[in-house]
Parts: structure tokens; C-alpha cells; sequence
């Protein structure tokens, strides 16, 4: 929790009070459903709260904005998210139910309101669209551009177009170019100068 306090300084007390619970229920239910590996968990605020956060560096999500995470996994980028930005409607997707129940515990065990789940595939939701949609490491770019762009809505009312934003790591020059995208590309270590970041990189395709 004092990781997150380095970056980030004016959470009120319920927000603070979320982020301090994440542990102890990502502990617990990590030990029932195995979302998180075991060498992670231990460095859960780091590896999976921080990492998520680098996004709130580069867009400040209004009051009633969507966002879709897509596969979700274990709630990341997702729920440190949904706290960070109480008054933003944000819409966890996965494949694989088992995930979606820490997810749906996790939100409950902190009293997150804000945050929706859906057991499909992104590329079978139909009739919804969102501002951004959000991912961390699930698939290549040009996949996952594949399956947001159909659910993100035109516009700009953000400091970022709308688009999808997506945190990954590694030489990204193979998957950029098989994508034909041209994302602009923000390295989280110039944000979050933690070694872990190391070629960590959080990219932002508009629509």
C-alpha cells in the first residue's frame, strides 16, 4: 500500500481503505481459485495495482465514462481502476467464469459499485459501446484491436481519444508492425521509475 502512496497522494479514506483490502482478499481467494501466481501475489501492489494505475497517468476518466476490460483475469487493469475513479462505469470481461468469481468477491469484499461482469468472449458482446476499452498483456495488439474497436464509440471528451488502452512489455517493434496500428507508446518506467517497469510500455490506439 505505501507504493501506492509514493505515486499517488489524494485518495480519500475509502479509497485507501480499498486499496489496503486488496491484499489480504486477493490472498484469500488466490488460495481457492488461482488467478494470480504465487510468485506475483506476493508482490501484488507492484506487479498487478501499480502496474494497472500507470493508466490513470495518462487519462483522467470523467464522471460517467465506460470502460470495458478486456480479459480481465484476476480484475486487472480493471478494479484498481474502478477505485481510482469511483464515478466511472467499468465493465470486467472474461472467458473464463472461474476468474470473473475473485473478481466479483473482490469488488463485494470492498464495496465497489461501480464495476460490472460478463462470462463471453469481447468479440461476442453486441449492442454495447464504450469510451475506452483497457487490457493488460492478454493477447497481440492487432487482436485486441480486433475485438475493442467494434465497442469503442467515437469522440473525444479526454485528454486521450477515445480508444483502447492496453499495458504490455518486451520489444513491441514484431507486434506493432503485424498490427498496421500506429499506437503512441509511453514507457511506465518514465512514470513509475520502479525496476520492474523495465520495458514496460503502455500503448493508446484511437478509434
Amino acid at each position: 500500500m505505501e507504493l501506492i502512496l509514493k505515486y499517488f497522494a489524494d485518495f480519500t479514506e475509502i479509497q485507501q481503505e480499498q486499496f489496503s483490502k486488496l491484499e489480504a482478499l486477493y490472498n484469500d481467494w488466490n488460495s481457492k481459485i488461482n488467478v494470480i501466481s504465487r510468485k506475483d501475489i506476493e508482490s501484488l501492489y507492484l506487479k498487478h495495482i501499480l502496474h494497472s494505475l500507470a493508466i490513470a497517468t495518462v487519462v483522467d476518466f470523467k464522471p460517467g465514462t465506460q470502460v470495458i476490460d478486456i480479459g480481465t483475469g484476476g480484475g486487472f487493469p480493471g478494479i484498481p481502476l474502478a477505485i481510482f475513479f469511483p464515478e466511472t462505469r467499468f465493465h470486467l470481461v472474461d472467458s473464463i467464469a472461474k476468474k470473473l468469481k475473485v473478481v466479483e468477491e473482490v469488488a463485494l469484499g470492498i464495496g465497489l459499485t461501480n464495476v460490472s461482469t460478463q462470462h463471453t468472449r469481447a468479440e461476442d458482446i453486441k449492442n454495447r459501446l464504450f469510451d475506452f476499452a483497457v487490457s493488460r498483456a492478454v493477447a497481440p495488439l492487432k487482436d485486441l484491436w480486433y475485438w475493442s474497436a467494434p465497442l469503442i464509440k467515437k469522440g473525444h471528451a479526454h485528454d486521450l481519444a477515445n480508444g483502447l488502452i492496453c499495458l504490455k512489455g518486451g520489444d513491441l517493434a514484431a507486434e506493432i508492425s503485424a498490427s498496421g496500428l500506429r499506437p503512441a507508446m509511453v514507457p511506465i518506467q518514465e512514470v513509475f521509475p520502479e525496476e520492474y517497469f523495465n520495458e514496460k510500455y503502455l500503448l493508446h490506439v484511437r478509434k
